[in-house]
């Protein structure tokens, strides 16, 4: 009779839904100029590329900035939801509680996304701006920024 409880994977060292190094894939991209809201463009005048390492944060800086739930294009699971926090008045403590929890999910949705910590939090008046380190799966470490207005 065959085993009712098998025990795929056993021996290979990965957990399941672990992420290995080997099993993400790291592709390039269209280079986003984001102060100018545009894309990127060399000298020929045809879009620059980013290399992958450089994609990924892209693709970091691109969803800290896209509300979640409003554009139909992006999947339900891209995107924050800091707009949120406005309604719900909530002490600036709470506040960066809520950055760094709304933050961490947004950046894991992404496979390439190994860790999001090191948070530091500067307020002026109901502006938040912050900056954490973010880890991809290869361990190459980077610092990202974002804000939120509260209130």
């Amino acid at each position: 009779m065959p085993n009712l409880f098998p025990q795929v994977g056993i021996g290979t060292g990965a957990l399941v839904g672990e992420k290995r190094k080997g099993s993400v894939k790291f592709r390039r991209s269209p280079k986003f100029n984001h102060s100018l809201g545009e894309f990127a463009t060399t000298q020929t005048g045809r879009i620059a590329e980013c290399t992958d390492t450089e994609a990924w944060l892209e693709w970091c800086q691109k969803a800290l900035r896209t509300e979640r739930y409003a554009h139909l294009v992006y999947s339900r699971a891209y995107g924050q939801e800091y707009e949120d926090l406005v309604a719900r008045h909530l002490s600036r403590q709470a506040n960066e509680m809520e950055i760094v929890r709304i933050t961490t999910e947004t950046l894991k949705v992404d496979p390439r996304t190994a860790d999001v910590r090191h948070f530091t939090f500067e307020w002026k008046n109901s502006e938040c701006s912050f900056q954490c380190e973010i880890t991809n799966v290869r361990g190459e470490q980077k610092n990202i920024k974002g804000s939120v207005v509260i209130s």
